[in-house]
């Protein structure tokens, strides 16, 4: 065979693998797109079924373990099962007058008449004569939450002032209702919120009339998926979905969705100017960004992951919804934005295309001036930023204390009203009751070891069934009050051993806070090292993981700190959620950890293509910073949709959040991480290949501190 004849075969061969991969470029993207339309044929049921099993009883949100998980549990299975409590508040400043008394008495006998109650309400006038409390209990609407409401709605229809008379309907049935109102407008208005405020981010981000809706279509198909999925879990493993849960779970598939797209479409513009199909763009982008998206988002589901090991179910069944948030997002835009981008073309770039051959503008930025100061005085950059996290961390101390369960609203309904308004008429007065459950046959013992203890009014024998008897004891103390709960802690003490259960309101918050404790020093330290091993595996590295792991945490105590310093002065709040230390440690830790690999995974790239150490962390801030920056806004912004949401907790954890990753993007990542690297050098990948000295070079010269001019 010829030259000629070979070089005849050679461009035949070329042609036809140049027209297999033009036809596979065409082929993929198409293909895709009819996988995902397939999935969510199959999901879109499921999905639709999600709020059918949301559930924010009581049961769904205590300790798996505590006494009043046992209680509530146990009262299902009693006569009409889970018995719904109220307490109608009649009060004048003035003093009730004798038509107040008479109206409460006719509407108390309005709601007898067409509800069935569990026995027949009685008055109780206060001392000062202006407040008449009526106690109210029904069983008829048992754990179906639908039926409860209707009924704390029915019966506030009812109970309404006249002439000035103030009525308000509390109690726990009340306070649950009142809750769920605002879990149910998570659904709406969260979707709607967040998906406002990334459109609005993206347009600016982006700059592009038409770029801004791919990514946050992208994220919408990925959160109906997750919906699906979620219900799935929950159908084949029980995980506890709650309103909370399935809010959160939202929140992180558009932001967390939301920031693999920047990652993504950043680095795909990088290739569409080097490569000059689209698809071949495409490939190279999640060749070179891909590892990095998979081992962040792995990392961030590791980090949720690890509230399976709570105790507290509200927080063991935020786990896997969280990380089915974040995997059905990274599924998403791994192989549905790419079809779609691909099928678009460069055109959705537009005006700003980036074209064939050509060159992105030179422009001084932000990210570039940070780099140069911090590979100027790395070692200053370090020790003021410590300082700076230190000093915000200390307002920790000022955090207020445990939120009371009428505290938990950010706006006043009529259930706290009521609250307040007893507790202020009958001072030092018990008007919610404690429950106890006990094996029937010893019903007759536990009432009178009950009766005996110094802090209990009265106590009474109510229904039984199943081998377990209900009694409903007053304690002399007010609700949630020390005196109160150092009698429910003395019920728990004297009754230990005999198999009975303290439970009911009070005794809740009571194992919430101590639940919380136990969880904080189980989760934290597996958080900390699933996230670290990760680390080690991915860097291949020890003192790069290390350093990402202590910058997380410090960013976890400043943003406690700041929260330290607004929750009381700034926002009014009377507590602190007992659970918000945990749950902003493993999503700050996991999610501050994510930009970290970004910014690493890169640094890391240009080091394994021969830039020296310093250039390669300047480099990696300059091309990364931007996205960076772009992403930790959009989470941010994700997560503060939460402080516009009616309950204090929901609010402290949305700012907390919001706050932490805002410090991590713009003062942790994209500046003491770079100043560690630059002080560190090839230290940083130590004991890594990259921490050696290439074959045949000096060793680096040490970076000087420039001489302070006095």
């Amino acid at each position: 065979m010829g030259p000629g004849e070979r070089t005849e075969r050679e461009k035949a061969t070329t042609r036809a693998a140049t027209t297999r991969t033009r036809r596979r470029g065409a082929a993929v993207p198409w293909a895709l797109l009819a996988l995902w339309v397939a999935l969510l044929a199959v999901v879109g049921p499921f999905a639709a079924k999600l709020a059918d099993v949301q559930h924010d009883r009581a049961v769904d949100y205590l300790p798996a373990s505590a006494d009043s998980t046992q209680v509530a549990r146990i009262e299902d299975q009693l006569p009409g099962g889970e018995t719904t409590e109220l307490v109608l508040v009649y009060h004048r400043d003035g003093g009730l007058s004798a038509a107040d008394r008479a109206t409460a008495a006719r509407q108390v006998a309005k709601i007898t008449r067409e509800n069935p109650l569990t026995g027949t309400p009685k008055g109780v006038p206060s001392r000062d004569g202006t407040t008449l409390m009526y106690p109210v209990a029904s069983s008829a609407p048992g754990t179906d939450e639908k039926k409860r409401d209707a009924f704390v709605n029915d019966v506030r229809d009812v109970a309404r002032g006249e002439n000035g008379l103030s009525v308000d309907v509390g109690g726990q049935g009340a306070l649950a209702t009142d809750a769920a109102e605002v879990y149910n407008s998570l659904g709406g208005p969260l979707l709607y919120t967040t998906v406002a405020v990334v459109a609005v981010l993206l347009i600016l981000i982006y700059r592009s009339p038409l770029l801004w809706l791919v990514p946050l279509a992208v994220a919408g198909v990925a959160d109906y998926l997750s919906m699906g999925v979620a219900y799935g879990l929950h159908q084949a493993f029980g995980t506890t979905i709650s309103g909370q849960s399935s809010g959160v779970m939202t929140i992180l598939v558009f932001g967390a969705g939301t920031d693999y797209a920047l990652l993504l479409i950043s680095r795909y513009r990088e290739e569409l100017r080097r490569v000059e199909r689209p698809y071949d763009a495409m490939r190279e982008a999640l060749r070179g960004c891909g590892p990095a998206v998979l081992a962040s988002s792995g990392t961030v589901a590791a980090g949720l992951l690890c509230l399976l090991a709570a105790d507290l179910n509200s927080s063991r069944g935020m786990g896997p919804m969280g990380t089915v948030g974040v995997l059905c997002a990274l599924v998403a835009m791994l192989t549905l934005l790419p079809a779609v981008l691909v099928l678009l073309g460069r055109r959705v770039f537009w005006p700003l295309v980036p074209a064939y051959g050509s060159a992105p503008k030179q422009r001084r930025s932000l990210f570039a001036t940070m780099g140069s100061s911090a590979g100027r005085r790395p070692y200053a950059v370090l020790a003021g930023g410590a300082v700076l996290l230190g000093a915000l961390a200390l307002g920790a101390l000022n955090l207020p204390g445990s939120l009371k369960q009428q505290d938990s609203f950010v706006h006043t309904p009529d259930s706290v009203a009521a609250i307040e308004t007893l507790a202020k008429a009958y001072p030092g007065q018990g008007t919610q009751p404690i429950t106890v459950i006990t094996p029937t046959g010893r019903a007759d013992a536990t009432l009178a070891a009950v009766r005996g203890q110094q802090g209990v009014a009265s106590a009474a024998r109510g229904r039984s069934g199943d081998g377990w008897t209900e009694i409903s004891v007053t304690a002399k103390g007010a609700p949630q009050s020390a005196a109160e709960t150092a009698t429910i802690t003395s019920l728990r003490d004297e009754l230990k051993g005999s198999g009975s259960y303290v439970g009911g309101a009070s005794a809740q918050q009571i194992d919430l806070q101590d639940t919380n404790a136990r969880d904080r020093l189980v989760v934290v330290p597996i958080v900390l090292a699933s996230v670290l091993l990760i680390l080690i595996a991915l860097l291949r590295s020890l003192v790069a993981p290390l350093l990402l792991v202590a910058a997380v945490i410090a960013v976890w105590g400043a943003a406690l700190g700041i929260g330290g310093l607004v929750f009381g002065s700034l926002f009014g709040f009377g507590g602190t959620d007992p659970g918000l230390g945990l749950l902003s440690f493993v999503f700050l830790v996991a999610l501050g950890v994510d930009y970290g690999i970004f910014l690493m995974h890169r640094m890391r790239e240009e080091s394994l293509s021969g830039a020296e150490p310093v250039a390669a962390a300047l480099t990696a801030l300059r091309t990364t910073g931007g996205v960076i920056a772009s992403a930790g806004l959009v989470l941010a912004a994700t997560f503060a949709v939460l402080t516009n949401m009616g309950l204090v907790q929901l609010v402290e954890l949305g700012f907390v959040i919001s706050v932490g990753v805002l410090l991590d993007t713009f003062l942790v990542r994209t500046y003491l991480v770079t100043s560690a690297s630059v002080a560190l050098r090839r230290r940083m990948w130590w004991p890594g290949r990259l921490s050696r000295e290439p074959a045949g070079q000096p060793p680096e010269p040490r970076q000087k501190e420039p001489v302070p001019v006095a």
